[in-house]
């Protein structure tokens, strides 16, 4: 690509030599993207366009241009918006367009900055996450099928399943804190995008997702989790 005009969010920066930095981009038109950039980076969470050069996987980025208000996170929307920006750095593949996950993106961004208008903020916050978790999993070809298992056969109300990452639901004997009843995954069937989940679907996906995403990042854990959970734990 040469002198190419890119749309999109700033999700991770660090300093290269003196006066340049190593950017990573999530955007519109090429999902995550990196490059080199010789300016000061701009804020997370603010939508920014500029310019893209270079047929190596690390491009030439200049002419940064940010195009809104300012965002400013604090408490649990602080530590949200690090995680998100730290899933998409670490799930996402380099250049690999990605519409859906960045269109929710930009919703949730939107979302978090009213987190803390809300009354019940614990529930909104979940709720957007796992909106967002919903489409990037199904964007990365992890998109969860609730009404059959790993064998393909009808999930059954009475029967508990563990999640394996490639196979689906698996018939289990046993109960443990893996394990969900087919009663929960079938509350799962009749949601459709873009809804809000009911409290029973947003507890299932909060068990779900936490294992599928813990499985996808290896024996690396997520930095921004362990923040939250300090965070939690030094006001206790």
């Amino acid at each position: 690509m040469r002198n190419e005009v890119l749309h999109g969010y700033l999700i991770h920066h660090r300093k290269y030599r003196d006066r340049s930095h190593i950017v990573h981009l999530f955007s519109q038109e090429y999902g995550r993207i990196d490059g080199i950039l010789r300016q000061m980076p701009a804020p997370q969470y603010q939508p920014l366009c500029l310019q893209a050069t270079g047929k190596s996987a690390l491009k030439n980025f200049s002419k940064l241009e940010i195009v809104s208000q300012p965002v400013f996170f604090y408490g649990d929307a602080f530590f949200a918006g690090f995680y998100l920006n730290e899933i998409l750095l670490r799930l996402c593949p380099i250049e690999e367009p990605m519409p859906q996950t960045f269109q929710q993106y930009h919703l949730t961004i939107a979302a978090l900055q009213q987190l803390s208008q809300q009354a019940e903020q614990g529930v909104f916050l979940k709720q957007v996450l796992r909106q967002f978790e919903y489409v990037l999993l199904e964007e990365l070809g992890y998109a969860l099928s609730f009404d059959v298992d790993a064998k393909q056969l009808p999930i059954l109300a009475e029967r508990r399943y563990e999640l394996h990452l490639n196979d689906g639901f698996v018939v289990v004997s046993h109960t443990s804190s893996a394990s969900v009843t087919g009663e929960q995954i079938l509350t799962m069937t009749d949601y459709v995008m873009g809804q809000d989940f009911n409290p029973a679907q947003l507890q299932l996906l909060t068990k779900l997702y936490r294992q599928l995403i813990a499985a996808l990042l290896g024996d690396r854990p997520l930095k921004s989790r362990q923040l939250w959970i300090q965070n939690i734990q030094s006001k206790s």
